[in-house]
């Protein structure tokens, strides 16, 4: 038991003595340094960083990126790496059946009708800027980032379309990417996308302002997701840009990559650095900007000689209607319900001659439609002309007790009031002799 106490004793002496010491150098290391060590240590310091700036200067070229299926290549810019990716399409390059050539030569006053922003009719198709994004996300927000930009313009001197593609390799690194677009889209006449309006653009400009650079000069914009929307919606097209490739331009794309997967892929690559998923998402990229090139050759050629079916024709003669041009969309209506065009056809040009007053020839065109379509707009529209320009209100009641488009309020006025007029136009077959208003006079009398 004395052992044992005298052995604790000796362990807690030797601590302590340890603790102590350890204390005094703690001191000696907080207290301030002689004149001459503090001047020792800052030209130490001042040499290693000399050494680390001498050797980021002499730093060899950034290397492409890892994985050999990435055709991307670093470039040096003042705010840091820019991985650029460029191919070089010829002009007799084509998209299924549909040539990018037409594209440099479109007629930018029927591109301006077909959007209806008649800024675009002064630009140059030959010096627009096709653009694309792909993004971390779909909803938009100031987290979303476009990790990859792709871009397509023609090259001067009658060259071939160049698709140019931006990749922020790592967060945190777009800075290049944006000063790189807001170069693109400053050279350019116009900037086409499709569903840039909604996405894209917003999407940049948030961007822009995040990364604290000053927002790019945008040129007027062409968003062609408006334009297929008015000239295929009418034949039950889906307005997606693989679904016009498939049906407008004849071109079925391979192992494309869903636009709900991007992100995945992206994020993917990010983790891992594994680089498959990736590459496909580069193709989908690519293959969505000169998609766009495409539809822009397809839409802006000569309608005398263009590949537009018929009932697309029907499309561009409405369109022609909001945009004021009221004969031109007549006649192309008219050459297309000539040309073969169907149902879409027929209804176009029923509705431009009902709203250039031709009631006649909107008559013949219903009627016609009604004998092959069940539907209550076309009833509707009868219905109207048949009380107001035929005078015939029984032929006009049938048809809206058959059921038209209009809700019920309305619908139920419109039947009280027809069956009104067929009762007084019974009146007048039954009684010729009676005045107009005696009837009336004598419910007004008995009341």
């Amino acid at each position: 038991m004395v052992v044992s106490l005298r052995g604790k004793l000796h362990r807690l002496e030797a601590k302590l003595d340890d603790s102590s010491g350890r204390a005094v150098a703690e001191e000696k290391a907080r207290a301030p340094a002689p004149p001459n060590d503090r001047a020792a240590m800052l030209d130490g310091l001042r040499e290693r960083m000399h050494a680390l700036l001498e050797r980021k200067a002499a730093r060899p070229p950034l290397p492409a990126l890892d994985g050999p299926d990435l055709p991307f290549v670093a470039e040096e810019t003042p705010l840091g790496p820019l991985h650029v990716s460029t191919r070089r399409l010829s002009a007799a390059h084509r998209t299924g059946r549909a040539p990018l050539l037409p594209a440099r030569t479109a007629s930018a006053e029927l591109l301006a009708l077909l959007a209806l922003d008649p800024a675009l009719s002064s630009c140059d198709p030959a010096r627009a800027l096709y653009l694309d994004t792909e993004t971390t996300g779909l909803q938009g927000g100031t987290g979303t980032i476009a990790f990859l930009v792709g871009l397509a313009f023609w090259e001067p001197g009658g060259g071939g379309l160049v698709v140019e593609q931006l990749l922020v390799r790592n967060l945190g690194e777009e800075g290049p990417m944006l000063a790189r677009v807001a170069e693109r889209m400053r050279d350019a006449s116009m900037v086409v996308t499709f569903n840039g309006k909604s996405f894209d653009l917003p999407l940049l400009r948030t961007r822009f302002v995040m990364a604290r650079q000053p927002p790019a000069v945008e040129p007027p914009h062409l968003d062609l997701v408006h334009v297929a929307r008015r000239l295929h919606k009418p034949r039950g097209i889906e307005c997606r840009l693989t679904s016009l490739e498939e049906r407008i331009l004849g071109f079925a794309r391979q192992d494309d990559v869903p636009s709900g997967e991007v992100s995945a892929c992206y994020l993917h690559f990010l983790r891992t650095g594994e680089t498959s998923q990736l590459l496909r998402v580069v193709e989908h990229n690519a293959w969505d900007v000169v998609a766009m090139a495409a539809l822009v050759g397809l839409y802006g050629e000569p309608l005398e000689g263009t590949q537009l079916t018929a009932d697309d024709l029907a499309g561009v003669a409405k369109t022609f209607l909001r945009a004021g041009q009221g004969e031109r969309a007549f006649e192309l209506a008219s050459l297309a319900v000539d040309s073969g065009g169907g149902e879409a056809s027929l209804r176009a040009r029923a509705e431009i001659a009902k709203a250039r007053g031709d009631r006649a020839r909107a008559l013949r065109d219903f009627e016609a439609l009604s004998m092959h379509v069940d539907d209550g707009r076309v009833r509707l529209e009868l219905a109207k002309l048949y009380e107001h320009y035929v005078k015939e209100p029984e032929r006009a009641l049938d048809l809206v007790r058959q059921g038209t488009s209009e809700k019920a309020a309305p619908a139920s006025k419109r039947a009280r009031r027809l069956e009104q007029k067929v009762a007084q136009a019974t009146q007048r077959a039954l009684f010729p002799f009676l005045p107009p208003c005696a009837s009336g006079s004598r419910r007004r009398a008995k009341a």
